[in-house]
C-alpha cells in the first residue's frame, strides 16, 4: 500500500512551487501514463487500484485504495492510475520546421488543447513566454490527453527567442493577410497571443508577417478561441 509520504507529495504536486522545488509532475489515467512511459519518462512512482496492478509491472508500482486516490486526484472522478514523473529537461529547439510560440495564454484546457495540436500537426516545439500556464499543470496534463510526451516544449523571452532562432515570424492577429493566400515558408514561428487580449504590442514589433483567418458573413463572434484558431493555422501550414 502507498504510504504518507507520497500521498502528501502528490497533494503538493497541485502547485507550481513544489512542482519546480521537486522538480516532479503528477498525470492520471492509463492512456496518459502509458504515453509519458512509452516516451521514456522517469517514473518516480504509479499508483494504481489493486485490480489494475497487473497492467503496470514495474518496480515503482504501488496499490492505493479508492479513497486515497480521491483525496490527492485532481479529477472530478478518479480514473484509478496516477503516475509521479521527473520534469524532464528541455531540448534545443531546431528550425527545420515549424514552431509555435504562446505569449501570455493563461488557460489550462487552451494550453493542453495546444500541446495536443502540436502532437497532431507533428510540431515538435512549444515555446512559452514565462506568464503562459505552467504545462505541468494538472489541468493542462488533462487536456493533452498523453500528447505532453511527444512535444518539445520551454519556457523563454520570447523577444530574445526570436532573435536567436533568426526565423520568420507570423503572427495570429485580427488584421492581417487571409492565411489562405499568405506566403507559408517550410519552417517559421507561428505566434499565438493572450485570450483576452491577442499578442502584446512589444511582440507585436517583432512579428514580420501577420496572418488572419476570413469571417464568414457576419458573425456574433468577435474572435476565435486561440486552440481552434491554432488549429485552423496548422492545417493550412500542413497542407501546404
Amino acid at each position: 500500500m502507498v504510504g504518507k509520504k507520497w500521498l502528501q507529495l502528490v497533494k503538493s504536486l497541485h502547485q507550481k512551487k513544489y512542482r519546480n522545488q521537486h522538480q516532479l509532475f503528477f498525470l492520471e489515467g492509463t492512456k496518459a501514463v502509458n504515453a509519458v512511459l512509452n516516451a521514456g519518462f522517469s517514473a518516480e512512482k504509479i499508483l494504481v487500484y489493486e485490480d489494475m496492478e497487473a497492467m503496470f509491472p514495474l518496480p515503482q508500482t504501488e496499490t492505493i485504495t479508492e479513497n486515497e486516490l480521491k483525496k490527492i486526484s485532481a479529477l472530478q472522478h478518479a480514473s484509478g492510475v496516477l503516475g509521479v514523473f521527473g520534469i524532464p529537461p528541455p531540448k534545443q529547439v531546431d528550425k527545420e520546421d515549424w514552431i509555435i510560440a504562446l505569449d501570455d495564454v493563461r488557460d489550462p484546457g487552451n494550453l493542453g488543447t495546444l500541446i495536443r495540436l502540436c502532437d497532431w500537426f507533428g510540431v515538435q516545439h512549444l515555446v512559452c513566454s514565462p506568464t503562459t500556464v505552467d504545462c505541468y499543470n494538472p489541468k493542462v496534463l488533462q487536456a493533452t490527453m498523453g500528447s505532453i510526451a511527444q512535444v518539445n516544449i520551454r519556457y523563454e523571452d520570447l523577444s530574445s527567442f526570436f532573435e536567436f532562432m533568426e526565423l520568420p515570424v507570423y503572427g495570429a492577429l485580427m488584421q492581417g493577410k487571409e492565411v489562405y493566400t499568405a506566403d507559408l515558408p517550410s519552417s517559421g514561428i507561428l505566434l499565438l497571443g493572450n485570450e483576452a487580449h491577442g499578442i502584446s504590442k512589444p511582440l507585436q514589433k517583432k512579428v514580420q508577417e501577420k496572418i488572419t483567418i476570413p469571417r464568414v458573413g457576419t458573425p456574433a463572434a468577435e474572435s476565435l478561441n486561440v486552440a481552434m484558431a491554432a488549429g485552423i493555422l496548422l492545417n493550412e501550414i500542413r497542407r501546404r
